[in-house]
């Protein structure tokens, strides 16, 4: 039996489906905070169990039987570190025998801000005596695909990423890695730094929705608080805006940046480029 926690979450369904091509359903567990937004996946013979980060009760009951997890990390900035202890802490007493968690590309040493709680986890983990593998992932090409409409409305992509080359890859591609892993044996210990095959500059991202859009649209990159109170003026949540603002200034300094094609090799296909997520954004 596999968990995959927050499996109704954008990327734990792609996780669920990518694993639902190699395992029958009921060898799954969908562990999810709502259990009546999996009613889908319960249909096609997923097990789903309520398991709610803020509720270490429900966790128990979740993980029984299960023999590997995929903690994937909450979306709740700030709250993550207790969140997570506490999966680590249930999967422990359920007896898991490996946990797979998505943390951060290059955590070790990332400028972003977002690095600290998962570098905090990654200790938790290790403290924790339960076999673990660390699926370090990059950025989505989702996170900047988003921008693309209002882009197109101001022909104008902004950014405070500079010139930084940014090696993303789109979220399904990293959900076969997460699947990749959790039906390979001999996982423990892994360390997998998770990018995509290309990189590339917002300037050029910015000329690839130009190029298929045939709109004007230039890349505009703006000091960091700069960037950060258009975000804010634009409507975007506080924390939301300075976490944005944040990683492009990491991305400045080539934090989103990676060559190693680990996620390649693990997925067994190049990864998806971005100019096909632009397009199927456009298309959308």
């Amino acid at each position: 039996m596999m968990v995959v926690t927050g499996a109704t979450g954008q990327l734990g369904r792609l996780v669920i489906e990518a694993l639902l091509e190699h395992v029958p359903a009921g060898e799954i567990i969908a562990a999810v905070r709502t259990p009546a937004k999996a009613a889908d996946l319960a249909a096609r013979g997923v097990v789903v169990r309520e398991a709610d980060y803020n509720r270490p009760e429900t966790l128990a009951t979740a993980f029984a039987g299960a023999d590997k997890l995929l903690l994937i990390s909450s979306s709740e900035v700030g709250q993550r570190l207790a969140q997570h202890q506490a999966v680590i802490d249930a999967a422990k007493a359920a007896g898991v025998n490996l946990i797979a968690y998505t943390s951060l590309l290059n955590a070790d040493d990332t400028p972003l801000a977002l690095g600290e709680e998962h570098r905090a986890t990654e200790a938790a983990l290790r403290a924790s005596g339960v076999p673990y593998v660390l699926l370090r992932n990059g950025w989505y090409t989702e996170n900047y695909a988003a921008s693309i409409a209002p882009a197109l409305a101001h022909g104008a992509f902004i950014g405070a990423a500079d010139e930084g080359q940014i090696a993303s890859a789109p979220r399904a591609d990293y959900a076969a890695a997460a699947a990749a892993v959790l039906l390979a044996d001999n996982q423990a210990g892994q360390v997998y730094e998770l990018a995509g095959d290309e990189s590339y500059t917002l300037a050029a991202f910015s000329a690839e929705i130009a190029r298929q859009s045939g709109q004007p649209v230039r890349y505009l990159n703006l000091p960091r608080e700069e960037f950060e109170r258009a975000l804010l003026n634009a409507g975007l949540p506080a924390g939301l805006a300075a976490l944005l603002a944040d990683s492009d200034s990491g991305a400045a300094q080539q934090a989103l940046f990676d060559q190693s094609h680990t996620l390649s090799r693990l997925i067994g296909r190049p990864t998806t480029p971005f100019a096909d997520v632009i397009r199927a954004t456009l298309a959308a």
